[in-house]
């Protein structure tokens, strides 16, 4: 608060949040190397109930068909492809903010067993729900 305006100092509050979102943003979305692919992480969340995990991944544009989900040693393992649909191939794009190609995700699961893995789309999120076993 330099001067004691309150606008000014909110002002630039609300730049360094922004700031700070882009950054976030980038690492989020920056392509990672794996495998001699580049790949890019898509965002998930992860919420556990008395009888399931769910894990949320936000793939907006991705068909079902796309994606693959294993379990490998405590980890679920989800990647896939986005592509660009065919008539944006020959358009002329002003801004490409969601990542293309490649993707692989892998998130560290609590501990447990699980019997029961159910898979839905909602809201460009694929849902994966995993039952655990009593």
């Amino acid at each position: 608060m330099a001067d004691g305006n309150p606008r000014n100092w909110m002002w630039s509050d609300a730049i360094e949040m922004l700031s700070r979102a882009e950054r976030m943003h980038r690492d989020v979305f920056s392509p990672r190397a794996t495998r001699a692919q580049p790949t890019w992480e898509p965002p998930v969340d992860v919420i556990e109930t008395d009888d399931k995990i769910l894990i949320f991944i936000a793939l907006p544009g991705v068909p079902p068909e796309n994606v693959e989900a294993m379990i490998e040693d405590g980890t679920i393992v989800i990647k896939g492809r986005r592509v660009l649909p065919p008539q944006l191939r020959t358009a002329t794009i002003h801004r490409l903010e969601l990542p293309q190609g490649r993707f692989e995700r892998r998130i560290a699961l609590p501990p447990g067993r699980y019997d029961r893995v159910g898979t839905a789309t909602s809201d460009g999120c694929l849902l994966i729900s995993l039952h655990k076993a009593i």
